[in-house]
């Protein structure tokens, strides 16, 4: 785990990584846009000129973090998801309280990944990153839907975007882990499960009460 303000020093040939590191960091402390490389270096305990070995400039080692982070996303969703067990529908809420708590807990990975403004396609690997993290929901909606009649299931991508925006829109507002979190007279999880519930019922997609 990384504390803003930590020093960090490094091993040989892992410098990649220290800068990295020091960039969560730095992020966690003051925001995506909210560093530069000289800060990485320093934190890294390296000259200001070390991290040009690997990153041309604070965007480059931006958007490294935000591709690692969206790789720990995926495997944060996985493990949430656990291939639809004990039940899709279970396994589903459980696949958006992953989503909330990754939020929640890896909060500088996560504003790298969605308040850093990047353009995917500048950066290689980070598109892809973000397209095997989607496909761990968008699998998961697939057997989610499979479960409906036949010529009654709904566009798996629609719904893949809806339970997205709903659990991102949840995040940003109620799951923030700083000041700017709004209060709620339920959890963050609590609030999803409903909106998941509700949702999934109107497209017959879950039981009604």
């Amino acid at each position: 785990m990384t504390y803003p303000g930590q020093r960090r020093g490094y091993h040989h040939g892992n410098l990649r990584e220290a800068l990295v590191q020091a960039a969560v960091s730095l992020i966690a402390e003051h925001g995506p846009a909210g560093f530069t490389v000289a800060e990485a270096a320093r934190l890294a305990g390296v000259s200001p000129g070390a991290p040009y070995r690997h990153f041309r400039d604070a965007e480059a080692l931006l958007a490294e973090v935000a591709r690692q982070g969206f790789e720990r996303f995926a495997e944060a969703l996985a493990v949430g998801w656990q291939d639809g067990a004990p039940d899709p529908l279970r396994a589903y809420e459980n696949l958006g309280r992953a989503y909330l708590a990754f939020a929640r807990e890896e909060s500088a990975y996560y504003a790298a990944m969605f308040d850093s403004r990047l353009a995917p396609q500048d950066h290689p690997g980070l598109q892809a990153a973000g397209d095997r993290a989607f496909a761990v929901l968008r699998d998961a909606t697939e057997r989610l839907i499979a479960r409906a009649p036949e010529g009654r299931r709904p566009p798996a991508l629609m719904v893949a975007l809806h339970v997205w925006s709903m659990s991102h829109g949840i995040a940003a507002l109620f799951g923030r882990p700083d000041r700017a979190r709004r209060k709620l007279p339920m959890s963050p999880e609590e609030l999803l499960e409903a909106g998941l519930l509700i949702y999934l019922q109107s497209l017959g997609l879950a039981g009604g009460t």
